[in-house]
């Protein structure tokens, strides 16, 4: 006996639009399944986790913080994705955009104006890109599988970022602690609001958004896009071309990821440090399918996924569980949405393995 997919003749367009909830509904079982293994009171835990960090403004401003850089990444891999490439390797290209962001304040502290930090973004941008390019590189010249060479280069990045807070870009005034100098006032993003710490890097998010949805539902680019993902074949008798659509794909997705990286370390950290995310290019994946590879639903996805950050550094505190909980709702949540997607596109076949001895 042998199970076996088999491609539905017509799917449902309800389920479809419902899928996300229907994950979200599942993760939301597994996680009263998972408190009460731990001997927790599910109602309690699932408050803490989800209701509680929405109850006080200074929460409500970690929740963009934390929301920014995966919705940002997010909207670069839902292109990415939709284009039938498979970029993997955010969190590298976040890292890396973060280092070349961080240049400019750490080799030249002293420079100062109105232009500093808008070049801080573009070399952030153009340093995420620069590194996704070398998957995309090597998908169209030797075909290699972008999804190995992006998950490999995320290490090369981190080791690199490591090597230089521990080296070169130490704070000679730092004590000899693994971190750069800290950013002044004109190398920092400012708050949005007096109220809290929520930087103008969500603005940036909120502007990648529109654009994103514009171009994916308005021009001709956009339609691209989907036709090479959706069917490759058709997009090359239309005169498409796989090749650059696999660089502008990576180009974008790694130029968002760099925008990330630099949010980060412009807005919330405000310096270089061994670790500027917490697996925020991995989550952002998460993200991307939760939103149905749509920019619009990529903001929303956001929000939740942000939300389960928050709501494990508030279990922590509350519940005394590991942080390592709320990893696991996020991988949970993942599964049920690929699922859920697998199971409406296609149906589960069992083949009696006698039929073909």
């Amino acid at each position: 006996m042998r199970i076996e997919l088999e491609r539905r003749a017509a799917h449902s367009v309800v389920f479809s639009a419902l899928s996300p909830f229907i994950a979200l509904g599942l993760t939301l079982v597994a996680g009263i399944i998972l408190f009460s293994a731990l001997g927790l009171n599910p109602a309690t835990a699932l408050f803490t986790y989800f209701i509680e960090p929405l109850t006080e403004v200074w929460s409500l401003h970690e929740l963009i913080i934390k929301a920014t850089p995966l919705i940002l990444i997010a909207v670069g891999l839902s292109v990415c994705f939709s284009s039938g490439n498979w970029n993997i390797g955010a969190e590298g290209q976040l890292v890396m955009g973060a280092i070349a962001g961080s240049i400019l304040p750490i080799l030249f502290p002293d420079q100062a104006g109105f232009w500093v930090l808008p070049l801080m973004l573009v070399m952030a941008m153009a340093g995420g890109a620069g590194w996704a390019a070398i998957p995309a590189y090597l998908k169209n010249r030797f075909g290699a599988n972008e999804i190995l060479t992006s998950l490999m280069l995320v290490y090369v990045a981190q080791l690199f970022l490591d090597w230089l807070v521990r080296g070169h870009w130490r704070n000679p005034a730092g004590y000899n602690f693994p971190e750069s100098r800290t950013y002044t006032d004109g190398q920092i993003l400012p708050e949005m609001f007096s109220s809290g710490p929520a930087h103008y890097g969500a603005l940036l998010a909120l502007i990648a958004v529109i654009i994103a949805w514009f171009m994916m539902g308005k021009t001709i680019k956009g339609f691209q896009v989907k036709v090479i993902g959706q069917a490759p074949r058709a997009g090359r008798f239309a005169g498409f071309s796989a090749r650059k659509m696999t660089l502008a794909a990576f180009l974008i997705s790694g130029a968002l990821a760099g925008l990330a990286g630099i949010s980060e370390v412009a807005g919330a950290i405000q310096q270089l440090r061994p670790v500027v995310s917490p697996g925020y290019g991995f989550a952002a994946i998460i993200v991307a399918f939760l939103g149905r590879l749509n920019p619009l639903g990529v903001m929303a996805a956001g929000l939740i996924l942000a939300l389960s950050y928050l709501g494990g550094e508030a279990a922590q505190i509350s519940l005394g569980i590991s942080d390592k909980v709320g990893r696991v709702f996020q991988g949970v949540l993942l599964f049920f949405v690929l699922a859920s997607d697998t199971l409406i596109h296609y149906r589960i076949k069992f083949i009696s393995s006698r039929k073909h001895a």
